[in-house]
Parts: structure tokens; C-alpha cells; sequence
């Protein structure tokens, strides 16, 4: 349980997360880092669902960066499709959300790789929460990517018993010379 927001807008493509871990209803730690920058820098990646889970598909994820490099679709597609079909990945209980200077996805078990309309998507118990706010933002002011992804974050952190305000982000520039 935790709330994982991206959004792209402007010059940045900005993920944010909080960092509250879980178990049934005792918080186990709050300063988990579930958002991190994956394939030297390039891609930024936030996790929700079990943490374990979740590290093993950052390492997997990793792999298919480095066998389809510059290609963070097909990376992810061939990632859903492993996921969905091997055995003992199955079982994995995690969502990713993923995004590089030109894309954003979700990638999940069930063979989902979704891309966001707007340019915003959010994973996790405050989700829902995170992506109304920041859509809002998005809609209606000149915040900048960083500003909305903190903003909906927080507002996620007010209503999602399972997310806290222990938040971490990352940020990438978009265009050529980033």
C-alpha cells in the first residue's frame, strides 16, 4: 500500500512517492524509497504492492532496459509478458510505474502497459487520490511537474490511511539535451 504519482508536463516528466510500509494496520517504516532511477539515470521508476516483489521486477526491469536500450516500451511490454506468463513471477504482488524523458507507463502483472492520458498516473491505495488532484492541477493552473506531483501527493497523504508524507522524487528533463 502506498501512492506512486507521475506526471509530465512542461520540460519535466516528475515521479514522487511516499514512504510508508505496511502490514495489515501497523505501519512498519515510514522512509521506504519505492521511487528510483533505474539504467544510469535515464528512467525513473516507482513501485506499489509488496516490497520484495517489487525489488525483484526493478531487477528484471533493469535487464529488459539493457536488452531494448532507449526503448522503454518495449522493455515493458517484453517485462508484462514475462511477468504474466512465468510461473514463479506470477505471483509477484507489485505494480510499476515507469517513465523516461519520453514516455510513461504502468506496467502490472496481468500483461497491462498503460500509458497515461493527460500525462498523469498514479499506482497504489492513494492512487485515485493523487491522479484527481493532480488532473485538477494539470487542468486548471501553471503549476510546474514537480509542484503538482508534491500537491497531489499530499492531498493522497490526507485521505489514504496508507500513505504517509514521507515523500521522494525524482525528475527528469525532457527533450534532446537532457
Amino acid at each position: 500500500m502506498t501512492t506512486i504519482l507521475v506526471v509530465r508536463k512542461g520540460s519535466h516528466v516528475v515521479m514522487g512517492g511516499d514512504g510508508q510500509v505496511s502490514m495489515g494496520n501497523s505501519v512498519l517504516k515510514a522512509s521506504a524509497k519505492k521511487v528510483r532511477r533505474l539504467h544510469g539515470g535515464k528512467v525513473i521508476a516507482g513501485f506499489a504492492g509488496s516490497t520484495a516483489d517489487a525489488l525483484t521486477l526493478f531487477d528484471l526491469f533493469e535487464k529488459k532496459l539493457e536488452l531494448y536500450p532507449g526503448q522503454l516500451q518495449r522493455a515493458a511490454v517484453a517485462l508484462a509478458k514475462d511477468w504474466r506468463s512465468d510461473k514463479s513471477l506470477r505471483h509477484l504482488d507489485a505494480m510499476l510505474l515507469v517513465a523516461d524523458k519520453a514516455l510513461s507507463l504502468i506496467i502490472t502483472g496481468i500483461g497491462d502497459v498503460i500509458e497515461p492520458e493527460e500525462g498523469v498516473m498514479a499506482i497504489g491505495s492513494g492512487g485515485g487520490y493523487a491522479r484527481s488532484a493532480a488532473l485538477a492541477l494539470v487542468r486548471q493552473t501553471k503549476l510546474s511537474a514537480e509542484a503538482i506531483v508534491k500537491a497531489g501527493l499530499a492531498i493522497a497523504g490526507e485521505l489514504c490511511v496508507y500513505t504517509n508524507k514521507d515523500f521522494v522524487f525524482e525528475k527528469i528533463k525532457v527533450g534532446n539535451d537532457s
